[in-house]
């Protein structure tokens, strides 16, 4: 069977570099896929798989028309959605991060697409989920957008420096050295977005500030995006001294994974304990991904439910 595109001109997107994305459909749909003129064909009689293929391919020069660039990533998303019967993430796709420039931020999920919507709508949010959920990623997409249209004047990224199961022992180095190690991931997130020379320029005008946690103690934060990431690691004395630090016009998101707490046992996590306590406040919203919201590569899923599987 075969489905032709309305517009031929997305032919090279659906595809991808080097038809990289038909074999993703091909590996998920199971049968040969493959492209002549403007039609996309399966290689397959099965009525299932070719009713799958035809809604797949429609969703597909949907989304590319609204902007988003197909991956392997959107197709699973959009297979699992097409193949569960669940229209979740197709009618929630809309709901995305746009920066000025007109690069576009789109939720894999529906879990993820209600994360962006929660920052849209409170002041402090709390994001808690596994590997490779995006938590980190947007609630920094979310934040640069918004330091870059200028609705908050800062925009502040922090978290405990906590070594995860070894000891790194004295590092080498000035303080700025020593600690850039832990803040380096918070770096990785905004290079999705922005040039390093334009991080450099805003660090330069203080317009970006990463720091660790301990650096908050005794500050009011007024009028910027807080970001608090890794916050499993976080002693419960740290998270309250986090939470009442911000100020007028001040927006907290809060991200970690609970299932990777790297402080010493006899210590409770700053963020189980913020879960507890603060969940009744309407105020606060609370943002539970799971493995079925991992947006890396696929054997991150399978790794997350393996390991979850394991604690039960």
């Amino acid at each position: 069977m075969s489905v032709v595109l309305e517009d031929q001109r997305l032919l090279s997107e659906l595809c991808g570099v080097n038809d990289s994305n038909l074999l993703a459909i091909e590996e998920l749909i199971g049968a040969r896929v493959l492209s002549r003129g403007n039609e996309l064909l399966l290689e397959s009689d099965d009525l299932t798989k070719r009713a799958l293929f035809r809604n797949l391919v429609s969703e597909l020069e949907e989304q590319v028309r609204d902007g988003q660039v197909p991956g392997r990533g959107l197709i699973r998303s959009l297979f699992k959605s097409l193949s569960d019967g669940d229209k979740s993430l197709l009618r929630t796709a809309k709901n995305h991060i746009v920066f000025p420039s007109g690069v576009k931020v789109f939720p894999r999920s529906e879990k993820q697409s209600h994360y962006i919507d929660a920052m849209s709508r409170h002041d402090l949010v709390f994001c808690i989920g596994p590997a490779g959920t995006g938590k980190t990623y947007l609630a920094v997409a979310y934040a640069l957008r918004g330091i870059i249209a200028k609705t908050k004047k800062k925009l502040i990224l922090t978290r405990p420096v906590v070594e995860a199961g070894e000891n790194l022992g004295f590092l080498p180095g000035d303080l700025t050295q020593k600690i850039s190690p832990y803040l380096r991931p918070l770096y990785d997130a905004m290079d999705a977005f922005i040039s390093y020379e334009m991080v450099i320029r805003l660090e330069e005008k203080r317009v970006i500030e990463i720091a660790p946690l301990a650096y908050m103690r005794g500050r009011s934060l007024r009028d910027a995006y807080v970001i608090l990431d890794e916050a499993q690691n976080t002693t419960k004395e740290q998270m309250k001294m986090f939470l009442t630090r911000l100020g007028e016009g001040a927006q907290a998101i809060v991200t970690g994974d609970v299932t990777q707490i790297d402080l010493d046992k006899k210590k409770q996590s700053g963020l189980l304990h913020a879960r507890g306590i603060l969940k009744q406040i309407d105020e606060i919203a609370f943002i539970e991904l799971t493995a079925q919201d991992v947006v890396r590569h696929p054997l991150v899923q399978k790794i997350v439910q393996a390991y979850e599987s394991q604690n039960e």
